[in-house]
């Protein structure tokens, strides 16, 4: 041997799946299983018995190394290949919500409504900036996309023309209360095949906590009644419930279980708050604690289900089983600014739909088109992980520092890591890389029947 060797932590992460040991590789987000040979090299890499085409190997893997150095490079931004395009067609919004993070968010009657001609604008500029994307995405959203319901059906009209002329197929989506669904709207929604995603917080009382109208009322039962119609008459896409947990509520299997399985969903998300503008409604530290702990225990009802070939549609879950079984390597947290960029009523380019309306410069507009350089500014600057501590962290390509709005509502600094989820997400990925040894090892399967077809048809 003709140097000391060490153990590189950062490439790797050792876990166990039962009587497995098991090591996930950081540099390819990929998952082995040890033999007895290559545990017993990583316990004591210098003994003398210790092969060394194993260590050779691992050298490769850079798992280990002969060289005390470190060596960190910050990824090449290269193209931006823009193939979603947020439109935040409405500030307006006809509820009031207590913790809406909206910096835009306007009452029904002050909304700011976008027009046809920037919507237009803003395919015109997707389609030039990015024209070799095998398929393109137009969100809906605002305030409550539903109050500018005309705009969406003639940008709907015009995508489906213009893609079509270009032999590329085009999805649509949006998120919504819920409140203003009619028979009309399902239909078109059907028609279209627009994805749809409801904000429901669960069971009445929790739901009613925050939901609430501009006049103070709770919204949990003609939600129910506009979603139970939704869910009889439109089978299109699946459609998903996405639950924000603010302080005092972390029951998250109550709330699956009651979503899931007595309102009829087929996925439900949790969001928590824990950098909201009103600190009244942020999770504290415990309660943040709590909620971890919940996830992990509906995350156990999922791999038990999974190895029957059940799925529960716990998406939080699916999401972290998806990125280890397709070996997600992000560089960055998220696509805003790569993938996707938002649109607002006026024009603006924002780096997604949670900064529209704040202090956040803008990146470019429809009508002088997108800011490339300040893009590829802004997210050099997050790919550069010296001196934050990403670059020496297991889970960094799974989570590459956090969402940009929560850095910038919580340290008013986008690009600042989440730090005060950084232990709870180091413990999430683990549980999920157990959950996700055990599944394969029980039942392969699942993972190739919902884990491996999910990225294409979301």
């Amino acid at each position: 041997m003709n140097s000391v060797v060490k153990i590189i932590p950062q490439n790797s992460h050792r876990f166990r799946d039962g009587e497995r040991e098991m090591l996930f590789h950081v540099p390819t987000s990929s998952v082995f299983e040890l033999d007895q040979a290559s545990s017993a090299a990583l316990e004591s890499p210098n003994a003398s018995d210790v092969d060394e085409a194993l260590l050779d190997d691992f050298q490769a893997l850079q798992i280990v190394g002969r060289d005390s150095s470190e060596k960190s490079t910050i990824p090449d931004i290269g193209d931006l290949p823009l193939a979603t395009l947020v439109l935040n067609v409405n500030t307006g919004c006809n509820l009031s919500c207590s913790y809406c993070y909206k910096e835009d968010l306007d009452t029904p009657a002050n909304s700011q409504r976008m027009s046809f001609d920037t919507a237009k604008g803003s395919i015109e500029m997707l389609i030039a900036e990015s024209p070799d994307q095998p398929r393109y995405n137009l969100v809906f959203f605002g305030g409550e996309p539903l109050t500018n319901m005309p705009l969406i059906k003639e940008v709907v009209a015009y995508a489906e023309h213009r893609f079509e002329s270009l032999g590329k197929p085009v999805d649509f989506s949006l998120t919504t209360n819920a409140t203003m669904l009619t028979p009309e709207i399902v239909d078109f929604f059907q028609q279209h095949r627009i994805g749809v995603a409801i904000s429901m917080d669960g069971p009445e009382t929790i739901h009613n906590k925050n939901r609430i109208t501009v006049g103070g009322q709770g919204t949990y039962h003609v939600v129910r009644r506009k979603v139970d119609y939704l869910l009889q008459n439109y089978n299109a896409r699946p459609v998903g419930a996405r639950v924000t947990l603010t302080k005092g509520t972390t029951d998250i299997e109550a709330i699956w279980d009651h979503l899931k399985n007595e309102v009829g969903f087929d996925e439900v998300g949790f969001a928590p708050v824990t950098s909201g503008d009103v600190s009244d409604y942020n999770l504290p530290e415990d309660e943040l604690q709590q909620v971890f702990d919940n996830m992990k225990a509906l995350g156990q009802r999922y791999i038990d289900a999974a190895c029957n070939n059940i799925n529960i549609g716990f998406s939080n879950f699916h999401q972290i089983l998806t990125d280890i079984h397709e070996g997600t390597k992000k560089a960055l947290p998220c696509g805003a600014g790569v993938g996707m960029v938002a649109i607002d009523h006026a024009g603006g380019v924002n780096l997604c739909h949670r900064f529209t309306g704040s202090d956040l410069p803008l990146f470019g507009s429809v009508s002088s088109g997108l800011d490339t350089d300040g893009l590829k500014a802004f997210l050099s600057e997050r790919l550069d992980r010296a001196d934050k501590g990403c670059n020496t962290c297991w889970i960094r390509n799974l989570c590459s520092g956090g969402c940009y709005h929560e850095s910038y509502a919580r340290y008013n600094d986008p690009q600042q890591p989440t730090y005060h989820y950084c232990d709870l997400m180091r413990d999430w990925i683990d549980f999920a890389l157990q959950g996700y040894a055990r599944i394969m090892r029980e039942n392969p399967e699942f993972i190739a029947r919902v884990i491996a077809p999910r990225r294409g048809t979301q």
